[in-house]
């Protein structure tokens, strides 16, 4: 047992790069460029490049561009395990990336968020040794039942899950309860510290990750610029800046972070190795456009 499976989404990204502020009303100068993205794709292809051999990626797509996502991660050396969708198009988000790399997502879930049980069965779970859900399944009623069947399966299985809770925005529009409700059992909870405080109601990323350690047994905190930190059992075990960069695209930075860490623990890392990692990762991914590995 040694692969690592995702179930997540596969998405289109649009990355507007824009080095004045947005006019209304009018034109506003950008570099832009299609890219394939989605949080679990991109976490999986990062995981794949940080080391981990067999990465597997669950996730709906539209018929649309099945065959290019396809392509794109068998080139990332991640495997698809995708269902195509005829009757809702591929997800594209349009990320608006200003002069200090800050991004502005504009989000339309199309067929991602339709990954239904008929599209689960625990026998994905064969050889895996790790499963990760991407947040973003947990924002729509089908989606949600999906992971919440994988993740039952997984701890029958006594296989660990992680989950990235991906959006306080999302988050706050579920409610802060039932996420927690729907992600209860989870065994690494990956927040960034927008979201960690939001699900906790603490205003410090340190006092969140610690809250939120005593529900989860592990909680790495991504801190942007300022590294990460990791709670475990009810108090801070690590502190990880990150490495100095010049930041282009801050999109995807979030899910290096997640598929670096993940391998990294893996293949044996303690918590702090695996946030080094990962903040290496997510140091790689906003020094380039997009949310995917060098290359892909």
């Amino acid at each position: 047992m040694s692969a690592l499976l995702v179930v997540g989404e596969v998405v289109t990204d649009v990355v507007a790069r824009h080095r004045s502020p947005l006019a209304p009303a009018t034109d506003t100068a950008a570099r832009i460029r299609t890219l394939p993205g989605g949080a679990g794709a991109n976490a999986a292809c990062w995981a794949a490049r940080s080391g981990c051999a067999d990465v597997r990626l669950l996730a709906r797509v539209g018929t649309d561009q099945a065959s290019w996502h396809e392509e794109r991660l068998r080139s990332a050396a991640v495997r698809p395990l995708l269902v195509a969708d005829g009757d809702a198009p591929t997800a594209t988000v349009v990320a608006l990336v200003d002069a200090a790399a800050e991004r502005t997502l504009v989000t339309d879930s199309g067929a991602a968020l339709r990954l239904s049980p008929a599209d689960w069965s625990p026998r994905l779970l064969d050889g895996v040794r790790h499963l990760h859900l991407s947040g973003y399944l947990f924002f729509a009623a089908t989606s949600r039942e999906t992971v919440s069947l994988a993740m039952a399966a997984a701890r029958e299985r006594g296989i660990p899950v992680s989950v990235d809770p991906a959006s306080a925005g999302f988050i706050a529009e579920l409610g802060v309860d039932r996420f927690l409700a729907a992600v209860r059992g989870a065994d690494v909870l990956l927040p960034n510290a927008d979201e960690a405080t939001l699900l906790t109601g603490l205003p410090g990323a340190a006092d969140a990750a610690v809250k939120l350690s005593r529900h989860f047994p592990l909680v790495p905190v991504t801190l942007g610029a300022d590294g990460a930190l990791v709670a475990a059992a009810g108090e801070v075990v690590a502190r990880v800046p990150a490495p100095s960069v010049r930041a282009v695209d801050s999109t995807g930075a979030g899910d290096a972070f997640t598929g670096a860490f993940l391998a990294a623990r893996l293949s044996g890392g303690d918590p702090a190795a695996a946030a080094r990692a990962g903040c290496e990762a997510g140091a790689r991914a906003v020094t380039r456009v997009g949310g995917r590995p060098p290359g892909e």
